[in-house]
């Protein structure tokens, strides 16, 4: 399976999941950690679409844009993660893994201005 076709994939279980915790936010527990949860995966997943479609065109550094959008999922995974244990369980999934998260799609989405700054395959 190639690289975008794992994003692509990725982005719409990171749509899917965001919908269900924005459902269990306001109809099971109605905790904000969950409802933050659901908005982090749903703003992200059509970023990573987008993102995956603008490097499959040429419009960005392809290596740069793969490991910025690599980062992102895995940082909105851990993010969404700790904070749906945080409201469901009451505890965190592991220490630190909220901050690790946001610090990964931080990175993430520096490396996609880089990505776009360096020419891609169109210039």
């Amino acid at each position: 399976m190639t690289a975008a076709r794992v994003h692509l994939v990725l982005a719409a279980l990171m749509g899917c999941a965001g919908v269900a915790l924005l459902a269990a936010a306001a109809h099971v527990t109605g905790t904000a950690n969950v409802q933050t949860a659901g908005q982090i995966l749903l703003f992200h997943a059509p970023l990573v679409i987008a993102a995956t479609a603008a490097r499959k065109g040429g419009h960005l550094h392809d290596l740069l844009t793969r490991i910025a959008l690599s980062a992102i999922i895995l940082g909105a995974a851990l993010f969404a993660a700790d904070l749906s244990r945080r409201g469901f369980a009451g505890e965190a999934l592991f220490p630190r893994a909220a901050p690790t998260g946001g610090w990964l799609m931080l990175a993430g989405w520096l490396g996609l201005a880089l990505a776009a700054a360096v020419p891609g395959k169109r210039g």
